[in-house]
């Protein structure tokens, strides 16, 4: 049950925690986007695609990798936000060592520097995922049961919106300021903004939860997960439909590059879908995040399976670039259902000693599906074409409704017996 100070503190944490992911946003999805600025900074060290490209994909499976190795240790804890704020400075620092990577580029020379940024993008996206675990525990146990969707939409909201500034203001910066002032700048920035994050993830009031000493005399290892996999028929077949989820993401990279050659879209035109695709995502992340509280987490998840697989049959057979403004539109619909309700659904499983493993299972067991989706959609374009890229899409997209839709229930009827004990003492 949830204890009196509890409640009295979601507005709090609430706000503290949607200003802390505004400013992140600000940071790392615009001043130092891993899926843009980051690469264009590499792209002046080496003019290797493969180099270029590895940039979003370390920085997707330093995040997942990391969180199931640090499950035992977060479920001996009584309270996560120390952990969280040591983990989470190892994420944000490396912005500012690529701050002087820029600004020194020309004397350290292309491969000195191109090793020196590629550390720092490695202990960022792992310091975040040596963080996520107890993140994601600190943030179920804070927000209440039926507001976490909530919560998560409008978190990944105001990181979109602010994050879409920054990408605007950074865009500004790398076209009209001399080098290395240009990157060195972006970088510098981000990493302002991202410690200001951090001062607002730290304003969060965590209590204390007791652990039942038969809990802690429990083994948290290899054996328990495993234990969980098999005795968890509901979470099993969730694990698979994220599998599935992230695999029909495969071609929606490709959506750009497939209307440039075939309908001779333009850099402007492209910038407009993209716009598209992000207002997309920033109204649809609080509208779905509260659906999905009154609605069920499970039901707006398939919506999204079913979104993404019809985005790539439009893209497939559409007779115009007209149409590429809906095919954008569905794309950043579905989007905001793969980060935001996937993790609050995630929440909904395990004890409060279980919750961590389960959250390191559901996210380090998707990272293989996460890295191959854009090499097998790559592969298949390149192969056999972009429309069967973008049909092997929508088969996974489809696959995962149904998996969802008749695999997987809501587990929200057993929360009200797994909810934990929390102390109404508060510690910062």
């Amino acid at each position: 049950m949830w204890q009196p100070q509890a409640r009295k503190d979601f507005r709090h944490n609430f706000t503290v925690n949607v200003l802390d992911g505004a400013f992140f946003g600000v940071a790392a999805l615009g001043f130092a986007s891993f899926e843009t600025v980051i690469p264009l900074f590499i792209n002046t060290l080496t003019s290797s695609t493969t180099l270029i490209g590895l940039v979003t994909s370390l920085h997707t499976v330093g995040w997942m990798l990391p969180q199931l190795f640090t499950a035992g240790r977060v479920a001996r804890l009584r309270r996560y936000k120390p952990f969280v704020m040591f983990m989470t400075f190892h994420e944000r620092w490396p912005f500012f060592g690529l701050a002087a990577v820029a600004f020194a580029a020309v004397s350290l020379g292309p491969t000195a520097a191109l090793i020196l940024a590629y550390l720092m993008v490695i202990i960022a996206s792992m310091g975040g995922g040596f963080a996520a675990t107890a993140w994601q525990s600190m943030i179920g146990k804070v927000m209440p049961p039926d507001r976490r969707g909530t919560f998560f939409g409008s978190q990944s909201a105001a990181a979109n919106l602010l994050g879409a500034g920054g990408a605007v203001m950074a865009g500004i910066m790398l076209d009209r300021l001399p080098s290395p002032l240009d990157f060195t700048l972006c970088f510098l920035l981000a990493g302002v903004f991202i410690m200001i994050s951090m001062g607002f993830l730290g304003l969060t009031r965590e209590p204390t939860h007791e652990i039942e000493a038969q809990e802690l005399r429990k083994p948290v290892g290899v054996k328990s997960m495993l234990d969980i996999l098999r005795r968890d028929r509901n979470f099993r077949w969730y694990v698979i439909a994220r599998n599935l989820l992230q695999l029909s993401w495969a071609a929606v990279s490709f959506y750009v590059i497939y209307a440039v050659r075939h309908f001779n879209m333009n850099e402007e035109t492209a910038g407009i879908m993209m716009g598209v695709m992000l207002i997309a995502r920033t109204i649809s992340n609080p509208l779905l995040g509260y659906i999905s509280d009154h609605w069920g987490y499970r039901n707006v998840l398939v919506s999204g399976a079913v979104m993404i697989a019809a985005s790539a049959v439009l893209a497939m057979l559409a007779p115009s670039l007209n149409w590429f403004y809906l095919v954008f539109a569905l794309a950043g619909f579905a989007q905001a259902t793969i980060w935001a309700i996937s993790i609050t659904f995630t929440l909904e499983f395990g004890t409060v000693t279980e919750k961590p493993l389960y959250i390191g299972m559901a996210n380090t067991l998707v990272a293989p599906a996460a890295l191959l989706a854009p090499l097998i959609g790559g592969w298949m374009a390149d192969t056999l074409g972009f429309e069967a890229a973008f049909l092997t899409s929508a088969v996974f997209g489809f696959l995962a409704a149904g998996v969802l839709q008749f695999y997987v229930n809501e587990p929200r009827a057993a929360r009200s017996s797994t909810q934990p004990v929390i102390s109404a003492s508060v510690e910062g």
